[in-house]
């Protein structure tokens, strides 16, 4: 995320593909390796972080100007070729404020 100012109660909405669940829920039957990471990255640590069935979403009270990552792990069940609408960054009372990128199709080998 490359941030051109300082803004307060920012989310990312990144979507997953579907049939694909996330790791790191709690859930018994997650990998507790992969779990163990939880979401990770460089620079602000969100607020809340919303793991839904169809995006990964995170919420920051305040991000400072500059670059930062979030990564997550994600588990496909499904095979198949997935067409993904664009990650989304937005102020969440600043509606006018806001950035996308396209996501490549995310191909499952069975």
């Amino acid at each position: 995320i490359d941030a051109e100012r300082d803004m307060t109660w920012v989310v990312v909405n990144d979507p997953i593909p579907a049939g694909a669940t996330h790791v790191g829920t709690g859930l018994a039957r997650d990998s507790a390796l992969l779990a163990a990471g939880g979401a990770t990255g460089e620079g602000p640590a969100p607020v809340f972080i919303e793991r839904a069935f169809d995006g990964f979403h995170a919420y920051y009270d305040f991000v400072p100007k500059g670059r930062f990552t979030i990564e997550y792990t994600m588990r496909p069940s499904q095979a198949g070729r997935f067409a993904l609408p664009p990650t989304r960054v937005e102020a969440l009372y600043a509606p006018d404020v806001f950035g996308e990128i396209p996501n490549a199709t995310v191909e499952v080998a069975p």
